[in-house]
């Protein structure tokens, strides 16, 4: 039996990348898993396929973030598909994007697009989904290192850096419903979506060695990460950072 038995997380992003591992490693935990996608639908049935073919249960839902009224269609997209569950137990805020630019390059509109989806996003799609969270659920942020500086994607870890200040003020409010609220912020992991970057073996050689263990992070144990909070042997932590970036700047050997 899985420690996720019987409960139903949603896993947003969950279709590549770190969400993909989160939402295979919450099936393998026993969850019926909603696969979040705003527009790649084929990747997200793909996940949902590989679950299924593990044994676990999963279904793809897709709604567009960072545009007005995207909590409120994701949350109608979900209740709307026949596997749905009238209640969640675990909700993982996952999607993000990444705006690179730093301050000087930044405009307004820029500027709002990342806070809309990294930001704004998360915020209301929580704030629509208390109702059909369920006492003792969990809240999973996965956010970023606000304690590294990265000057190239300044707005993107300025919205991120909101998510982690939710986290904690949420986690106070929460509480008297036992549901839990903690971040997850990854290190340098290698994903499709960096792939092409870190195929220059110089850039790759450069990313390994901000690890102490001196290689590059996998989704796998971002997800690890992921699946501990969402356990129940996470109930006694709740509005934590969790970084996850295999000991990211702890020295310079």
């Amino acid at each position: 039996m899985g420690v996720l038995d019987g409960k139903t997380a949603l896993v947003t992003g969950g279709g590549r990348g770190i969400g993909r591992a989160v939402s295979e490693r919450l099936a393998r935990d026993g969850a019926l898993v909603a696969v979040h996608y705003g527009n790649n639908e084929a990747a997200a049935l793909e996940t949902v396929a590989a679950i299924e073919a593990a044994g676990g249960r999963a279904f793809a839902l897709r709604a567009e973030l960072g545009v007005p009224g995207d909590a409120e269609a994701l949350w109608a997209a979900y209740e709307a598909h026949p596997l749905s569950t009238p209640g969640v137990d675990v909700l993982v805020n996952n999607a993000g994007s990444a705006t690179f630019a730093d301050i000087e390059a930044t405009d307004e509109e820029a500027y709002d697009r990342a806070h809309a989806v990294n930001a704004k996003a998360p915020f209301f799609i929580i704030k629509h989904g208390l109702a059909r969270l369920r006492d003792g659920g969990r809240i999973i942020n996965v956010t970023g290192t606000p304690d590294i500086a990265l000057p190239a994607i300044l707005a993107t870890i300025t919205a991120k850096g909101a998510v982690n200040a939710l986290t904690v003020s949420l986690a106070a409010q929460l509480a008297p419903r036992g549901i839990t609220v903690n971040s997850v912020g990854p290190g340098i992991v290698e994903t499709d979506l960096n792939a092409a970057l870190l195929a220059d073996p110089a850039v790759r050689a450069h990313a390994a060695s901000r690890s102490v263990f001196h290689r590059l992070g996998t989704t796998g144990e971002v997800a690890g990460a992921v699946a501990f909070l969402a356990s129940p042997d996470s109930g006694w932590v709740t509005g934590q950072h969790l970084p996850v970036t295999g000991g990211l700047q702890l020295s310079l050997l």
